[in-house]
């Protein structure tokens, strides 16, 4: 069985410097190499034209260079396209490229599955089964950018997995995303979504870059919230404003809270205050989500109705909301969708 754990691209960029120096290269040389994976997108280390062919053959040895291959594209009528991913141990992720204007967001995953089980999510009910490497979770952003034509704006972790539950892993591939040896793409437009991790929205409030956060909230009311998402309820909702307060007072950055309407569900009156009263305290900007059809699911999106009154009412308690348009629903890649499903 592979090792994947032992390939190049399960280092940090401290720990690619630290392996560097173990095995008896120059410091510089990691550099060059997270250029050449993060930047050029190799593929093979022979690629490496700087790099001596003794080099290259030491480092073929020591840490090999596996690949993703693309195992399944489709492409929506809104131009969203949907990858299937295939690791070099057969394991499969799925990430999403959303082109609009002059801008290419693409959302990826942290995780081969998902642990959190949220009843609302096609991917919770696959079950989890490994982490992502750094470099698996960059090579996401690559493949979509060479298969899209055009650079990356803008990534957003959001696909399968709960990324504070592989926090050193998602954190040094923001790292490469961000850093101008890697993608260079803005830390202001690189966003993380957990559902609610509490002590990874600490340690990441503690973080030098201005990565943005979101949280899956979906409910300010617990017994709702735990329902909807069971692998968070032993944590109450005050706990996670305390968290959200304490990330503030790191950083002073705003949160976004990610709000799924639920028809029936979490779209009422006293639900829309419950919420109004979580925001009370924290700078954030609400998030309203389009249900999307997942198979089997009870749930049913709220009425168009209920999302003008919700967005009218934060408003006017001085809480920002919007919409957010949903894309590619048509190929199952929308919000929640994301389940290895080929055509």
């Amino acid at each position: 069985m592979v090792d994947i754990e032992k390939g190049i691209k399960a280092y940090s960029r401290e720990g690619l410097a630290e392996f560097m120096k173990s095995a008896g290269m120059p410091a510089f040389r990691a550099k060059q190499i997270e250029q050449w994976l993060y930047q050029k997108g190799a593929t093979s280390y022979d690629e490496m034209t700087n790099l001596s062919k003794g080099m290259r053959e030491k480092l073929a040895e020591a840490a090999p260079l596996y690949s993703a291959e693309i195992d399944d594209r489709q492409v929506s009528c809104d131009g969203t396209r949907k990858y299937i991913v295939r690791y070099t141990d057969g394991c499969t992720a799925e990430m999403v490229a959303m082109p609009s204007g002059d801008r290419l967001t693409v959302c990826v995953s942290s995780q081969v599955g998902c642990a959190m089980a949220c009843s609302f999510c096609a991917t919770g009910k696959e079950g989890f089964t490994r982490n992502l490497l750094p470099g698996e979770i960059v090579e996401q952003v690559l493949i979509a950018q060479n298969d899209m034509g055009t650079r990356v704006s803008n990534v957003v972790i959001m696909g399968q997995g709960e990324p504070f539950l592989n926090y050193g892993n998602t954190l040094a591939a923001l790292r490469f995303l961000n850093g101008k040896d890697g993608l260079n793409i803005g830390a202001r437009h690189i966003t993380v979504s957990t559902c609610g991790i509490l002590d990874g929205i600490r340690a990441f409030g503690a973080e030098p870059e201005q990565f943005i956060l979101a949280v899956s909230l979906h409910s300010a009311i617990q017994e709702t919230r735990d329902t909807l998402m069971p692998r968070v309820k032993n944590q109450s909702l005050s706990a996670l404003h305390r968290a959200i307060e304490e990330y503030q007072a790191d950083c002073g950055r705003r949160v976004s809270l990610e709000y799924l309407l639920i028809k029936g569900f979490n779209d009422d009156d006293d639900h829309l205050q419950a919420l109004i009263d979580f925001c009370e305290g924290i700078s954030a900007h609400v998030n309203l989500l389009p249900l999307n059809n997942v198979p089997g699911s009870p749930f049913q999106p709220a009425s168009k109705h209920r999302v003008d009154a919700f967005i009218r009412t934060l408003e006017r308690a001085g809480v920002e909301a919007t919409m957010r348009d949903s894309r590619g629903g048509d190929i199952a890649a929308a919000c929640g969708q994301l389940k290895n499903q080929k055509r």
